[in-house]
């Protein structure tokens, strides 16, 4: 089995903080970054997608054009930054410097106010890996997963046992490729992480 996972590309309204209550659609950049990304891949026989626009649009308009089944799977939307939602670094920079420092210094055990937990947010995107691509039958398949730079980073920290505070050590930019593949009997392995679309 072999499951591609595609960071969605550049969002309207620049960089800040979205998880799973901030959503904004693909910037027109964003859009071509996705499909260079897309277009250097063949051989997907489904594709599963985050709910939220940003990567849903997309997943739904390659399923189209490449035929293939699309799911959307609840849980493998962005992890959740509570009060960060829809802030940009500077005006956290400025308005809550310690807090964004503690942060940084130390994700896992300084959350922002109302954020989803690191090691919640790893279970649900494990179980939603259970779900939408594990199980009898599918040990043959070449899956896509359209999805956020959070749920990347749990999918390989899982593979290879990162604790929950190195997970933010792992860069992931827009439209990158990260692949896992697995043979039965095997527990899955990385093949790469952050490739970059081409063009």
């Amino acid at each position: 089995m072999i499951v591609d996972l595609m960071r969605h590309g550049e969002p309207a309204g620049g960089q800040r903080f979205r998880g799973h209550g901030c959503d904004d659609p693909l910037s027109e950049t964003g859009w071509r970054q996705m499909e260079r990304a897309a277009a250097a891949e063949t051989g997907w026989q489904r594709i599963v997608t985050s709910p939220l626009a940003r990567c849903r649009a997309f997943a739904e308009y390659l399923a189209d054009e490449r035929g293939v089944a699309l799911s959307t799977a609840h849980d493998l939307r962005e992890i959740g930054f509570g009060a960060w939602e829809g802030r940009t670094r500077a005006q956290l920079q400025e308005e809550r410097p310690e807090e964004y420092r503690a942060f940084y210094a130390d994700p896992e055990h300084n959350r922002p106010e109302g954020a989803e937990m690191l090691d919640t947010f790893r279970r649900r995107v494990a179980a939603a890996l259970d779900e939408y691509v594990e199980g009898p039958g599918r040990d043959d398949e070449h899956v896509l997963l359209v999805v956020h730079a959070g749920v990347i980073r749990a999918v390989v920290g899982g593979v290879m046992a990162v604790p929950d505070g190195y997970l933010f050590q792992l860069d992931c930019d827009y439209a990158s490729l990260t692949r896992i593949h697995r043979q039965p009997g095997r527990g899955w392995r990385l093949a790469f992480t952050n490739r970059p679309a081409a063009g």
